[in-house]
Parts: structure tokens; C-alpha cells; sequence
């Protein structure tokens, strides 16, 4: 029995087997994200975190605007992240029978990889120059809040290489024989 569960695929819910390395890869990458978006959902609700008040006041502004963007921005970056499942699940392959008119068609490969390189080419843009944060000057931080802020955001230099990863899992899957 323990040798079957080694040898099964461990999503058997899609077409082909996944290999067990992009399942893993796929569900670590929301993980890589939510750091951040919690240190934002925290500056949003007014804790400082490594801003001086002055900081986070310039940051998150007076208005109910500023809070509200680092809240939106948290949400869209952690289902921007969890996409990345789509690429080692069925519903990243078909559309799920409970959508109505489209449910069970078969998706086309060209669908779901184009954007998913368009986004490694954003994500390599957006986040690879924080390989550089602790070099370039933040004013409005605190020394400790500046080291804190560098390492919370440093996993997200990963997401472009790991997408590109399980991206290519996913097209090789959906184009072999």
C-alpha cells in the first residue's frame, strides 16, 4: 500500500500525473507571497512596522484610500499566487463543470500558458531589484524595519523561477504524446 501511494500520482485529478515536485512548488508559492501581504494588511490597519510615524503616515496616507489599496493589493497578490495551482490541477486544464455554458470544456493549452509567461516577464520586473533593497536608501524606516521589510519581501524574488518551473511542467504534460 505504501509503495502504490509512492507511485501514484499526486494529483490524480488531472489528464496526466503531475509530477510531486510542481504540485509542491505550486503550493509553495502562495506561501512566498504572504508574508508580504500581511506586513501590508498590517500597515493598512496602522501598525507601523518598520516605519517611523512619519513613514507611515507619507506611506499609507490620511484617507481611507491608502488603507484600502494595501488591502487590494494583498488580496489580488495572493490570487495572483494561487493561479499558480491552476498549473497542477484540473481546473488549470478544464473549466469546472459548475460554470455555466463553458463547464466541462477542455481548455486550450495556448489559454493558460501565455499568461502564465507573461506573468514570470512581470514578476521577474516586479520583484527581482529587491535583490537590491538593502542598498538603496528608505527613508521614513526604521534600521530594523528596513532589515525586516528586505527579508519579507526577498522570498518573492523566487516567484518568476518557480512559475517558470511549474509553467514548464504544465506544458510539457499538455503537449506530449
Amino acid at each position: 500500500m505504501i509503495k502504490d501511494a509512492a507511485v501514484r500520482p499526486p494529483s490524480i485529478d488531472t489528464e496526466r500525473p503531475v509530477p510531486r515536485w510542481a504540485v509542491g512548488v505550486a503550493h509553495v508559492v502562495p506561501l512566498l507571497a504572504l508574508p508580504s501581504s500581511l506586513w501590508r494588511i498590517g500597515l493598512a490597519l496602522g501598525l507601523p512596522l518598520g516605519y517611523t510615524e512619519q513613514g507611515l503616515r507619507d506611506l499609507v496616507g490620511t484617507t481611507a484610500w491608502g488603507p484600502l489599496y494595501l488591502i487590494a493589493l494583498s488580496v489580488l497578490t495572493e490570487a495572483a499566487a494561487l493561479l499558480t495551482l491552476g498549473l497542477v490541477r484540473r481546473w488549470g486544464e478544464a473549466v469546472p463543470r459548475w460554470i455555466p455554458l463553458l463547464g466541462g470544456r477542455t481548455i486550450p493549452r495556448p489559454a493558460v500558458t501565455v499568461p502564465a509567461w507573461l506573468g514570470v516577464g512581470v514578476l521577474a520586473l516586479l520583484w527581482t531589484p529587491f535583490l537590491f533593497w538593502w542598498t538603496l536608501p528608505h527613508p521614513g524606516m526604521t534600521v530594523t524595519g528596513r532589515l525586516l521589510v528586505g527579508f519579507i519581501y526577498l522570498p518573492l524574488v523566487a516567484w518568476a523561477p518557480l512559475l517558470a518551473a511549474v509553467t514548464l511542467s504544465y506544458q510539457h504534460r499538455r503537449t506530449g504524446p
